[in-house]
């Protein structure tokens, strides 16, 4: 399903659709649980704006290619455009916070990096990061201490919370202007929690951002 940037509020939003810029191994839980080193600093990547569908309809993922794992996210919309910016700048520069998802296609990943290639393929292939509407900046009390949980057919699969990244949201934002020029309407996301998971046709998933909003999506 097309994707354009939205608020949960009233659903208006002029910002256009960019780039995704990405982290990862952003929580301790996680990098442990794919047996990954936690990097020293952030380790990031691109998704192409290709890549970005609605959270509204259903989820396509892609056949004949191996696993296709879920990975929770909060997203950040960018307002403003930021270049070498500091954590202050960065903060004032957020327009609005939702949930994504990075999906990876990991059987995909693992042959690309026991090959020592580049793993775009597994990661920014079109429709790679479903996105929600987002929830006005103004609206989000604490950015630092977000909760964030996806269920798969009833079943609680991720949950964490902003206050365990390793690199918080606005130091990442900050980090992220000093190796790409973030423009208005670039999306960050800001690392998944441990949990991930391959995808099945057919499920169910409930996404939840603390008590801010929450959405159901079918994978199709």
């Amino acid at each position: 399903m097309s994707y354009v940037h939205r608020f949960i509020d009233d659903g208006s939003c002029d910002l256009p659709l960019g780039k995704v810029v990405c982290v990862g191994r952003n929580y301790a839980a996680h990098a442990r649980e794919l047996n990954n080193p936690i990097p020293s600093t952030p380790m990031l990547f691109i998704k192409p704006a290709t890549a970005a569908v609605s959270l509204d309809g259903p989820i396509t993922i892609p056949q004949g290619r191996g696993a296709c794992h879920h990975e929770l996210e909060v997203s950040v919309l960018i307002g403003e455009v930021l270049t070498n910016s500091s954590q202050e700048a960065a903060k004032k520069a957020v327009a609005g916070y939702g949930l994504g998802l990075d999906l990876t296609l990991r059987d995909v990943q693992n042959t690309l990096k026991e090959k020592g290639h580049p793993w775009e393929a597994a990661k920014a292939f079109d429709g790679s990061c479903p996105l929600s509407a987002f929830v006005p900046v103004e609206q989000v009390a604490d950015p630092l201490n977000l909760d964030l949980q996806l269920e798969r057919n009833g079943v609680l699969q991720q949950k964490g919370n902003t206050s365990e990244m390793i690199t918080g949201i606005f130091d990442l934002v900050a980090f992220m202007s000093t190796q790409f020029t973030l423009l208005p309407g670039d999306v960050v996301m800001t690392g998944t929690p441990a949990g991930v998971g391959a995808l099945q046709g057919g499920d169910e998933l409930v996404l939840v951002l603390d008590k801010y909003c929450e959405f159901t999506v079918l994978v199709g």
